[in-house]
């Protein structure tokens, strides 16, 4: 059996465009393009072992290649080929923030270097004793206000939305929830649909209620969920708010979801 050292997989990985310069032909984001190289490592060969694939990812990540560094953060995080060690992830979701902060917002590699603000930002809400990182709410929502304001990440405008209906973090603002959780649901973020929907269904404070509007977000939001962890908290939105409302509102929302649902994959 042939044996594939650190070396020769560096070849397999880059080949499998682990470069900015060079993404994979259908691969429309760096995040696409790193899951290419994920399947390409998988079906290198059954020579190669665990222990080259992370060397080799761990060769590309010093030399600073963004794609290598996320996918070694992912690793780390979940445990995933490797013993699970956030503070090793964290480490590497830093590495791209500190690097890349002012890469290009609409740039084939902006997705992960948003994602790994967005990430950061997770980290510093809860603090990481383990790599030495205390809590610090201020900072994190600073962090996802980058990703979410810069690059328009639709879960980091989806994670301020929320935080603009907590008075304890951004305050108690309905309208200024509405605003970035719409920037969101209009990239098609199912999440971020529902809590929008649910919000003008029922109106909130200088929010005035729009029953059929929101309905509309929330079915929509219901068929881009299915099979998802989010469908079932999406359809207890939906079902709560479709109970209440009435048979022409009920109506006009379906025809409006059928009609909007083809800019989010003809549902």
């Amino acid at each position: 059996m042939r044996i594939f050292r650190a070396s020769a997989l560096a070849s397999v990985i880059f080949g499998a465009a682990l470069t900015f310069g060079a993404v994979p032909a259908g691969a429309q984001t760096a995040v696409d393009a790193a899951q290419a190289m994920a399947s390409a490592m998988d079906g290198a060969g059954g020579g190669i072992s665990s222990a080259d694939q992370v060397a080799a990812l761990e060769a590309a990540a010093a030399a600073g290649d963004p794609m290598a560094l996320w996918q070694l953060g992912l690793m780390y995080e979940s445990g995933e080929g490797v013993a699970q060690d956030k503070a090793k992830a964290f480490g590497y979701f830093a590495e791209i923030a500190d690097q890349h902060a002012d890469t290009a917002p609409k740039g084939i590699e902006a997705d992960i270097v948003a994602h790994s603000f967005v990430k950061m930002g997770e980290y510093y809400k809860d603090g990481l004793p383990e790599a030495g990182i205390a809590k610090d709410g201020d900072y994190s929502i600073k962090l996802l206000l980058h990703a979410a304001s810069y690059f328009g990440d639709a879960d980091a405008q989806y994670m301020i939305g929320n935080l603009y209906l907590d008075a304890n973090e951004l305050g108690d603002n309905p309208l200024q929830s509405a605003r970035w959780l719409s920037l969101a649901a209009r990239k098609g973020h199912a999440p971020a649909q529902a809590r929008l929907g649910d919000i003008l269904f029922n109106g909130d404070g200088g929010l005035a209620a729009n029953p059929v509007e929101g309905l509309m977000w929330l079915t929509v939001a219901s068929r881009r969920a299915t099979g998802t962890t989010d469908a079932e908290w999406i359809d207890q939105l939906l079902n709560a708010d479709m109970s209440i409302a009435t048979p022409e509102q009920r109506k006009q929302a379906v025809e409006m979801a059928d009609s909007l649902g083809t800019r989010f994959g003809g549902l």
